[in-house]
Order: C-alpha cells, then sequence, then structure tokens
C-alpha cells in the first residue's frame, strides 16, 4: 500500500466518505449571475445528502475548463492526492475538464492515489464506467472546437464584409474578463495564454497564437483605461 493510500485509509474510515464539490462556469458574466453556479451547488449537495457523505463546495468562476490551471481545482486534487478528502464531486464532467487527455490523465490520478471522481452526468467508476466518461469528455472537447470554429467563421465574415479588425487592437469584452478572471484567480500569464490558444480564441490582431506578454499586455491596457476612466 503506498503510503497516500495509507494515510487516507486510516483517516476516511469508519466515518462517512469526505467529497469536495466542485463547481465552475468560464465566463465573468455567468459567475456574476451566479445562475450556473447555483445550479450545479444544488446539484452536488442533493448527491452528497444521498449518499451520506460530507462535503466541502470550492469554487472556481470565470476559469476555462480548457486548461487545468485552476486554483480551486489544483488545491482539490492536491487536498485528495494527500488523503484529507475521498471524492472529488461535480455535476457535469465538462465542470472539470474540457480535454480528453487532461480528464484520462486525472482518472489515473486518482485510480493511483485512492479517491475517488464521481460526475453526476455520467458513470466513471469501473471500466465501462471509464469508457463512458471518455466518450463524453471527448463530445465536450468536440463542443468547444465547433465553438471555437465558429468565432473564427464570425470573424472572417466580419472581414469579408469590411469590417476592419486589426489596429486599433480592441479585445472582445468576454475575452478581457476571462483573462481578469484568470489572472484574479492565480493563473499564471502563461497558463492563460495556453488557454487561450487551446479554446482557438484570436488575439485583439486577430492572430491564433496567444503569448504571455500579449496575455500581460491585454491586463496593462485594461489598467489604463480603467485610470483614464477614474480621473476624467
Amino acid at each position: 500500500m503506498t503510503p497516500s493510500r495509507a494515510r487516507r485509509s486510516k483517516s476516511s474510515s469508519p466515518g462517512p466518505l469526505r467529497a469536495i464539490g466542485y463547481v465552475r462556469v468560464s465566463t465573468g458574466q455567468q459567475a456574476d449571475s451566479g445562475a450556473g453556479l447555483d445550479a450545479q451547488r444544488i446539484a452536488v449537495v442533493a448527491e452528497a445528502e444521498r449518499r451520506g457523505w460530507t462535503l466541502e463546495i470550492v469554487t472556481d468562476a470565470g476559469l476555462s475548463g480548457a486548461t487545468m490551471a485552476r486554483p480551486a481545482l489544483a488545491d482539490a486534487l492536491a487536498r485528495l492526492d494527500r488523503g484529507e478528502a475521498d471524492v472529488l464531486l461535480a455535476s457535469k464532467i465538462d465542470r472539470v475538464s474540457r480535454s480528453v487527455a487532461d480528464f484520462a490523465a486525472l482518472l489515473e490520478r486518482a485510480r493511483r492515489n485512492g479517491w475517488r471522481l464521481v460526475v453526476l452526468d455520467v458513470a466513471t467508476e469501473g471500466p465501462a464506467g471509464e469508457f463512458a466518461a471518455h466518450v463524453v469528455s471527448a463530445a465536450a472537447q468536440y463542443e468547444r472546437s465547433l465553438a471555437s470554429q465558429r468565432t473564427r467563421e464570425g470573424l472572417a465574415a466580419r472581414r469579408a464584409a469590411g469590417v476592419r479588425l486589426g489596429r486599433p487592437s480592441v479585445l472582445p469584452r468576454e475575452v478581457l474578463t476571462r483573462i481578469i478572471a484568470e489572472r484574479s484567480g492565480g493563473a499564471s500569464f502563461r497558463a492563460i495564454a495556453s488557454g487561450l490558444i487551446a479554446d482557438g480564441i484570436p488575439t485583439a490582431r486577430g492572430g491564433t497564437t496567444w503569448h504571455p506578454s500579449a496575455v500581460r499586455a491585454a491586463l496593462h491596457g485594461q489598467d489604463a483605461t480603467q485610470h483614464s476612466a477614474t480621473v476624467t
């Protein structure tokens, strides 16, 4: 038995399993409204009560599922690995990850360290459950790719219609909101850039590659705009 498994077995028996409920929304608007977060909380609370688990809920608000560099999730996974909790519980698989590779790695991490991953929209345990989880995860990744393609096609249509998309470089409000939220949540400039690339989000000048310096410049530009609005 590995040390992590031994610590977990000793601490989790014979009481109820200790679950960490994970909730997430992608956009600043969703985070502000609370509607998506509230629905997820209700679902995980009901499931924990049904199973007789203790529950603590952690939240990543305004952060993309395309990257695993999310502060609340990273902390929850570290605690699970240390045996401080037994179950990661989420309402939907795409709240945890929208990447097939990341989700597969997460299942393996849970198996290796002796904790459970439970999502309410698909079984994740046993060979059949893992297969179903991979299928749903692949569908979520496909949906994200389609959304990115629609964004690119929309921008192309605007260019064809004569809409100037070059200088002055202006990021859509939702992209800037996402950058601010992820940075406030502790994500590095490199992690934010990787997530934007993975989601197919164009840069302010219509490019496809984000660099950490571009993310930093976007934040500094926002700071300058807010300062200007304050002093005028």
